[in-house]
């Protein structure tokens, strides 16, 4: 008996502990899902109401990625095409940081990849309630001969 009450004098003490720890004081940006960015009766305490948006929309960020990424001479020999996939948080200024590759494409593109959106403008900002909120997006940045890239009409996808 008195091993018991010890051992659920233990675990009370234990429960205490974790209850008295204070919340984490930073706010870690959000990250949009593909196809989860959607209009709701009462949206989650951690989403935007309103997404980043890059000036001038999709088309305005394809052409500045075809006015700015130079196809590096290491990716023209081996013939690499498609996309390097970066993820970077939108802050409340709209400025891109903590730009990171998530799918890697070579070496030198990557680099390139990242030399790119250091020189991207700033966005319009994520909005909750009204307020600026950092908001993590994926952005894909494309690498081709200049006789085969396309700029893919439509909606920005971010996830």
């Amino acid at each position: 008996m008195k091993h018991l009450f010890l051992l659920l004098l233990l675990v009370a003490s234990g429960y205490r502990a974790l209850a008295q720890q204070p919340a984490s004081p930073t706010r870690q940006p959000i990250e949009l899902k593909a196809g989860r960015m959607q209009a709701q009766a009462r949206p989650a305490a951690n989403r935007p109401d309103v997404a980043p948006q890059y000036p001038g929309g999709a088309q305005a960020m394809g052409a500045f990625f075809q006015e700015n990424v130079k196809y590096p001479e290491a990716a023209r020999v081996k013939s690499l095409t498609g996309n390097v996939e970066v993820t970077a948080t939108v802050g409340t200024d709209g400025r891109l940081s903590n730009p990171v590759v998530a799918k890697s494409l070579s070496a030198e593109c990557d680099a390139e990849a990242l030399r790119v959106l250091a020189l991207m403008p700033a966005w319009k900002p994520a909005t909750r309630k009204g307020e600026p909120v950092p908001v993590q997006v994926r952005l894909p940045v494309p690498f081709a001969n200049g006789s085969i890239l396309e700029v893919e009409q439509g909606k920005p996808k971010f996830e």
